[in-house]
């Protein structure tokens, strides 16, 4: 005879036993990681059973001076019972996607709980080309877990190595790239150069040969972030976001193309260079994801890691 199996509840309104009394509508981590908030509006005692719910589009306290965009992640920040863009690695967790734009005044945004974004390409997932240059030294490309490392040794010659995702995406498919790095080192010499972001291909030896691109930009030994972009018909040159790298410490960035006359650039969750009108609105695309690092015939060496890299797309922003 077949086991008869018993409904108990819906997957989205599981039932804790509160450790300490929780109030109405506060958000939990539960169990099993997922978000959760108490339903209803009474609070309930240590020791009795909470109603929590999982799912649906929510308001919650955010982070000020960060933006948030529309179907980006974002998490919740324990410590300051805040939403944010990033656990900071002690008891934050994941929390959903952003529900329409979240201003960096804003102190509150709306979040769809525990839905994953939904990334069209992704270098740690999906396939990619790289073609590294190299005469007698061996610059290499490794993997490290979901990022990959990229480093040049001290051969006094002209390297490059590269990440060219095989996917793309046309300029119009409203796309925002996201992408976490950490420079490990960043070489000696100006010689070395090192850029991320989106391009209609990649280059032999320069990524400023690059015909249509929109990157972040490390110069050399120069500890400074800059933001540059071409499309064929306007170039913006390399500009100083007036953000400075440390070595051994992410730097995570947005690069946000749903309008190509005027993308908005984004470090650390803050907009840089608003007032600088980047343009790739005459590119004819497709886009690609690119990571790209350079050196001319230097002994410098270098070594950064590709956290992340990825980008989604959208037909029509959220309200």
């Amino acid at each position: 005879m077949p086991y008869e199996t018993t409904a108990i509840r819906d997957r989205h309104s599981p039932q804790l036993t509160a450790a300490a009394a929780i109030a109405a509508g506060e958000l939990y981590q539960l169990p099993d990681g997922r978000a959760g908030y108490l339903t209803g509006t009474t609070s309930v005692a240590q020791g009795d059973a909470a109603a929590m719910k999982t799912s649906g589009i929510v308001s919650v306290p955010k982070t000020t001076g960060i933006a948030i965009l529309d179907g980006g992640p974002v998490y919740w920040d324990h410590s300051e019972n805040k939403a944010t863009f990033k656990r900071a690695g002690d008891r934050d967790f994941f929390l959903g996607v952003a529900v329409g734009d979240a201003a960096s005044a804003d102190q509150t945004m709306a979040v769809n709980l525990n839905v994953l974004p939904r990334y069209v390409v992704d270098v740690a997932r999906d396939p990619f080309d790289s073609a590294i240059v190299l005469t007698a030294g061996a610059p290499s490309l490794t993997r490290l877990g979901g990022a990959h490392k990229l480093a040049f040794d001290t051969t006094a010659e002209a390297q490059k190595i590269d990440i060219l995702s095989k996917d793309s995406f046309a300029l119009d498919a409203r796309a925002i790239i996201e992408f976490a790095i950490e420079v490990v080192d960043g070489g000696d010499a100006a010689a070395l150069d090192f850029v991320i972001g989106a391009a209609n291909g990649t280059d032999s030896d320069d990524a400023d040969d690059i015909t249509e691109s929109i990157f972040f930009h490390l110069d050399g030994n120069d500890v400074n972030v800059y933001a540059e972009s071409d499309d064929g018909t306007t170039e913006v040159a390399a500009t100083d976001t007036t953000v400075d790298y440390t070595a051994g410490t992410r730097i995570e960035g947005w690069i946000d193309l749903r309008d190509p006359s005027d993308p908005q650039l984004y470090l650390a969750g803050v907009l840089v260079l608003g007032s600088t009108v980047f343009d790739v609105s005459a590119a004819a695309g497709p886009l690609r994801l690119l990571a790209h690092l350079e050196k001319s015939a230097d002994d410098t060496p270098g070594e950064i890691h590709v956290e992340w890299l990825r980008a989604r797309t959208m037909q029509q922003a959220t309200v």
